[in-house]
């Protein structure tokens, strides 16, 4: 017999949405799981319980990806049964800042991340000779400054 309600942890864990059940716990108390829509948003603790219709909001920088819960369950499913349980409505929008994200981010390196690879650097190459469209090569002389 399916459970009327669960745990919002265990039901992220079971849905496959994170890897294990303490980085459930620990996003959710990191502030990261909310649950409703629009105005009436709550910040979700690892205990808070969700029932089918609930809409879960998963804060995974950069994106906030959205989830209707439709069915409950006990335990973890098989990746295959996740469309039965739960339904994806994150916006087209987040997944065009992903994208974003990931093509930037050869461009913007935060500290510690070393060099760029070959790939990033023949990119880096790619973006700044035909994306721009300036002259980078500079005349230096000193004729036309006598």
């Amino acid at each position: 017999m399916a459970a009327s309600e669960e745990r919002v942890d265990k039901w992220l864990w079971a849905m496959r949405i994170f890897k294990t059940r303490t980085v459930a716990t620990d996003a959710c108390k990191k502030g990261r799981i909310t649950i409703g829509q629009g105005d009436k948003e709550v910040t979700a603790k690892p205990s808070r319980t969700i029932k089918p219709g609930d809409v879960v909001n998963v804060r995974k920088p950069p994106v906030t990806y959205s989830f209707r819960v439709l069915r409950l369950t006990e335990n973890r499913l098989g990746a295959k049964f996740v469309p039965e349980y739960l339904e994806n409505i994150t916006p087209q929008s987040q997944y065009d800042l992903l994208d974003v994200v990931k093509i930037n981010g050869f461009i913007d390196r935060r500290k510690g991340l070393g060099r760029p690879t070959k790939k990033e650097g023949r990119q880096l190459q790619e973006f700044t000779d035909t994306s721009l469209g300036w002259d980078w090569e500079f005349d230096f002389d000193d004729d036309d400054a006598e």
